[in-house]
């Protein structure tokens, strides 16, 4: 509704949009006094007093009214920004919100910094309302964006590849991609598997220098102490460099949670110290073997289970078939290793519990995958790395049932046939492996190859024959082999091409997006963030004039 006309004399009314509801009907009496020449006159059947209030009154409404228009053109003016089609972080925003470089949207205590232009603005009064209103207002949007929950469809809409990390080229992303993120940043939680890989050689090395069968090789337990106190290095390297990115990005280890693929390598740093504990050397053992370690190691495990198996179970948009991917084995082997641990400790009752929810939970994300379900985007029609934790499950679970039960019997050996079929399948299209670009998640699809190895190794003490030896001694050259070739590429790309950490644009791809390709939230979220919007952007003084609104004009009306 246009405003009504001023005289030249005054200063010149621009047309504002309502700033309370429909409902809300003092405001549209109070549009009527807006003139200058009306408000200074005064108001038939009542004294000075009634008319200097409807003229603070006035004034009130109309301050609120400008500081409204004010965040309408700052909205207007973000929206009309144009699309890079690279990043929302490459150049600074109209709103002030977010500045090329600027990585504190991530940082763990970024909310402080929204909090304190909020105090700021409240205390400078409505004088530079309209100045602080657009920059606090993209301060929030911006961390809004970031604290808010990526829906799992999001990840598969945005990124690409079969480990879900690069950017579609028509996405665009919340921080620059022309630049060097922080270390921390770009450092994944896929780096632990650089300790699955070398732990479960720690505990290869160690079965070929103590087992029966493969007695003929005269391996040293010095190659099994030497590899373990790499794989404990490396753990303790790896676990202090993202415990440090816990506590200053903690926003993008939330990001890392909520992805499709990577939500499952939470569970690497409890199975990589219950491998460094299953392959501690036997003067280390007794410390390592005991009851307490386990409890420690297993609680982890657990609580992640009831959540992630908890979502799979309920059938909501992170349900099984909608997220299901070759990684999601390592939910699942976690129990297995967790029994073979278990046993290892003498609790043999919580071994055969950890087996049986294994084995449920395995046979689930085993038929989902091997289906290929429509509904389920994950898996790529190229072969890749990822498809080597296939064999993982059904070996760990051969192992961990000859580890309880003391015997590699027919339940062991049906699982163990079952990852030897996989490794043939797999093993006979290596070429289909070919031109793929290193990653340091490729060392997560090591340790089975390993484990493969040594349920081969169990086998060939079960069954002693020159197949069963000359298996067992080729699978496990070959699994050493790549371990090896890993270890060299890392070092490589760490220290001599520097490549090794690229920038993680996974964890910074904006929400939602509608069908124009811009960045969007849900109704409810519109509403919730809409309250926190006025509420913070405007003075204390405003908003509780607004609340005295409907009380003051009942005072006006019976003067």
């Amino acid at each position: 509704m246009p405003s009504t006309p001023c005289s030249p004399a005054n200063h010149r009314c621009v047309d504002i949009h309502p700033a309370r509801s429909e409902d809300n009907d003092d405001l549209g009496s109070l549009r009527g006094w807006q003139s200058t020449d009306r408000a200074t006159m005064p108001p038939p059947g009542g004294g000075v007093q009634a008319a200097e209030r409807r003229q603070k009154h006035h004034s009130r409404s109309f301050s609120r009214q400008i500081s409204l228009e004010s965040a309408r053109m700052s909205r207007e003016g973000r929206r009309s920004l144009p699309r890079s089609g690279k990043s929302l972080g490459g150049g600074a925003c109209v709103d002030g919100g977010l500045r090329k470089g600027d990585f504190s949207m991530f940082r763990t205590k970024s909310g402080l910094g929204v909090v304190a232009a909020a105090r700021k603005e409240n205390e400078a009064g409505p004088n530079n309302h309209a100045g602080e209103g657009g920059a606090l207002h993209g301060a929030r949007a911006e961390e809004s964006r970031v604290s808010d929950s990526v829906p799992a469809g999001r990840y598969f809409a945005a990124l690409r590849g079969p480990e879900l990390d690069q950017v579609r080229d028509s996405e665009d992303i919340l921080l620059p991609k022309d630049e060097v993120w922080p270390f921390l940043l770009r450092f994944p939680i896929g780096c632990f598997g650089i300790c699955l890989g070398l732990g479960t050689q720690a505990i290869l090395w160690g079965a070929l220098a103590s087992s029966s069968a493969m007695a003929f090789l005269h391996v040293s337990p010095a190659i099994n102490l030497a590899i373990w106190l790499l794989a404990l290095a490396a753990f303790v390297s790896v676990s202090v460099t993202y415990a440090f990115k816990c506590v200053f990005y903690f926003e993008a280890i939330r990001r890392e949670y909520f992805h499709p693929v990577r939500v499952n390598f939470f569970f690497a740093p409890s199975i990589a110290c219950m491998f460094l504990a299953i392959g501690a050397p036997p003067r280390m053992r007794p410390f390592f073997l005991h009851p307490a370690t386990w409890c420690v190691l297993i609680a982890p495990v657990i609580l992640l289970e009831l959540k992630i198996y908890g979502q799979w179970l309920s059938g909501g948009k992170r349900r099984l078939c909608k997220v299901a991917n070759p990684s999601s084995h390592l939910s699942v082997v976690g129990n297995f290793v967790g029994a073979i641990l278990a046993a290892r400790v003498g609790w043999q009752e919580a071994g055969k519990f950890l087996w049986a929810v294994g084995l449920a939970h395995y046979l689930c994300v085993f038929v989902t995958l091997y289906q290929r379900l429509t509904t389920s985007e994950a898996l790529p029609k190229e072969l890749h790395p990822v498809y080597s934790m296939f064999i993982a499950t059904p070996s760990a679970a051969s192992i961990a049932w000859a580890t309880i039960y003391g015997e590699f019997d027919a339940v062991s050996r049906t699982f163990y046939f079952i990852a030897l079929f996989l490794y043939c399948s797999l093993f006979v299209r290596i070429n289909f492996f070919r031109g793929f670009k290193f990653s340091v998640a490729w060392w997560s699809y090591t340790f089975p190859m390993t484990t493969a190895s040594l349920a081969t190794i169990k086998y060939a003490e079960a069954v002693p024959s020159f197949f069963s030896k000359a298996l067992a001694l080729s699978l496990s050259l070959m699994s050493s082999t790549i371990v090896s070739l890993l270890l060299v590429s890392t070092l490589l790309h760490a220290f001599v091409w520097k490549s090794l950490f690229p920038n993680d644009l996974a964890i910074a791809i904006t929400i939602t997006k509608d069908r124009n390709g811009a960045t969007k939230r849900s109704k409810a979220a519109n509403k919730s963030y809409d309250i926190k919007r006025w509420a913070m952007q405007s003075p204390l003084a405003l908003v509780s004039s607004i609340r005295r609104g409907g009380s003051e004009q009942e005072e006006l009306e019976t003067n």
